[in-house]
């Protein structure tokens, strides 16, 4: 099986690549187009700021690639918002996978802006979630997020409901870090690599 990182300037990608050493799996880590078409699976993670980080994909071509992949697609934190139709970080049109736009959270007396640190997650929905326990706790860091909607597969609360996990066709996306939620993340990692095979 072949596994691409997908390669742009997103902080945190080192910490998937760990994660993926832990569990003994090979990958690749580029921006070439066909090193990712030819790839089984795909993953394209990391942090950073959606309007910067646009305007890369868009330099290299890849917010035309990603969309047209057809092999399973796991998109992380700033790559799950990016595979959105719109996100409010810099007023920034994304890849539209998902038809649904990133809001930030609201100013709410008591909570604090980035979500950051561990947080439960519900109504699991995806095979990404295969024997993952009912309301596990994951890490978040993010100050923006995607309402509860259609393509919602988990869900988290915090100072409003909304999308942990996005799931359309072959694009399966987190707002958590997988890589570093210890044996719920590794498992949902796991679960990913393990489609169709």
């Amino acid at each position: 099986m072949k596994t691409v990182i997908i390669k742009y300037n997103a902080g945190n990608v080192q910490s998937v690549m760990y994660a993926l050493d832990r569990i003994g799996v090979g990958y690749t880590y580029t921006d070439d187009e066909e090193e990712i078409r030819s790839a089984d699976k795909v993953i394209f993670p990391g942090v950073g700021e959606a309007s910067t980080t646009m305007a890369y994909l868009r330099e290299k071509g890849l917010d035309k690639l990603i969309p047209s992949l057809k092999q399973p697609v796991f998109g992380t934190c700033i790559g799950m918002q990016l595979m959105c139709r719109f996100s409010e970080e810099g007023n920034t049109n994304c890849m539209g996978i998902f038809d649904v736009d990133v809001r930030r959270f609201p100013a709410t007396p008591g909570f604090k802006v980035p979500h950051m640190g561990w947080n439960d997650i519900s109504e699991y929905r995806t095979p990404l979630t295969k024997n993952v326990e009912d309301n596990a706790y994951v890490y978040f860091v993010h100050s923006y997020a995607a309402p509860v909607c259609e393509f919602t597969v988990a869900q988290c609360n915090y100072i409003q409901p909304f999308s942990a996990m996005l799931q359309k066709d072959n694009f399966y996306a987190a707002q958590f870090h997988c890589e570093i939620s210890g044996n719920v993340g590794q498992r949902i990692i796991e679960n990913f690599l393990a489609i169709g095979f």
